[in-house]
């Protein structure tokens, strides 16, 4: 399952900006589509409702490719991230994401990834009653050390199931009998996704040799998850990183050091490498789904095995 999380976020500066919202409509997503459409693969967007309000565009550019539309929540705002919002206040961010989606693209949404992956213990509840199925926005066994916001609540992602599972009801990363049912970001340690890709093009070949094992030993799907702004280039932009947060080593860490390293292999030469984690599973024979896809084949088998 590759996935895509669509938003304004300008990586140079760590800032939102309308104008990257703009190239991502413009640039960023007619890449990826291309790229999608050159392997015949479907994916998942998720998309923030402020990129699918502002550039409606964004979300019905996907509806002819037969890709998914998911919610990225309303805003990457790091004060508005989920695991600082209160049960009331999901509830009216996921509605308000979810009716602005469900408008635009006249389809159902049902798919639901965190922004910046950042969850608390209320997130499972407002999912379920704002009618969502489908969570991804935990990376189990993945560990972010201090490279992101919400690295330390984070740290539970370690003991998470590895396996997509049914999570508890107020608790997307333990598995029990609630009514969200959680499909993993692939991670060993490192995730799986467009940064790692970037920083490392080595690095993402040894894990993606030991995920293609595990997914041919328990039939793990792999999950990879990258952004279209990725695709941008953005050399010539000023190097003022954004400073998010009033902590000396939180600016150090989740804004400098963070900032530097996504940087790397941004923009033009991210698509040739794109292409060969695209290629690779093509040649291997893997089946592509969306999270839906996924959801709907087997939850028809846990049924079966009840």
């Amino acid at each position: 399952m590759f996935t895509n999380d669509v938003e304004t976020t300008t990586i140079s500066t760590n800032r939102l900006s309308d104008k990257t919202g703009e190239r991502v409509l413009k640039e960023g997503m007619p890449k990826l589509l291309e790229l999608y459409n050159k392997f015949n693969i479907r994916t998942t967007f998720f998309f923030t409702g402020y990129i699918a309000k502002k550039f409606p565009e964004v979300v019905r550019m996907v509806i002819p490719y037969n890709h998914e539309i998911g919610s990225h929540g309303f805003t990457h705002e790091v004060d508005k991230a989920f695991d600082v919002l209160n049960f009331k206040e999901q509830i009216e961010y996921l509605g308000k994401s979810k009716k602005i989606l469900e408008d635009i693209s006249n389809q159902e949404v049902v798919s639901f990834r965190a922004p910046a992956l950042r969850t608390n213990q209320y997130t499972a509840l407002a999912l379920a009653q704002t009618g969502f199925l489908i969570d991804s926005s935990i990376a189990s066994q993945r560990f972010d050390m201090l490279l992101s916001y919400g690295s330390i609540k984070k740290l539970k992602w370690l003991t998470a199931p590895r396996l997509p599972y049914i999570t508890k009801k107020d608790n997307l990363i333990e598995a029990g009998n609630g009514l969200i049912y959680e499909i993993p970001i692939s991670a060993l340690w490192l995730p799986y996704i467009g940064t790692t890709l970037r920083m490392s093009p080595t690095l993402i070949k040894i894990l993606r040799y030991i995920l293609n094992i595990e997914a041919s030993y328990n039939g793990k799907p792999i999950v990879f998850l990258i952004h279209p702004n990725e695709l941008l280039d953005e050399t010539n932009n000023i190097k003022n990183v954004h400073r998010r947060s009033n902590n000396i080593f939180s600016y150090i860490f989740y804004d400098l050091i963070r900032s530097k390293l996504k940087m790397r292999n941004l923009g033009q030469k991210a698509i040739p490498l794109y292409e060969r984690e695209l290629m690779y599973f093509v040649k291997e024979k893997y089946k592509f789904l969306t999270l839906k896809q996924y959801y709907d084949v087997t939850i028809k088998q846990l049924s079966k095995d009840r």
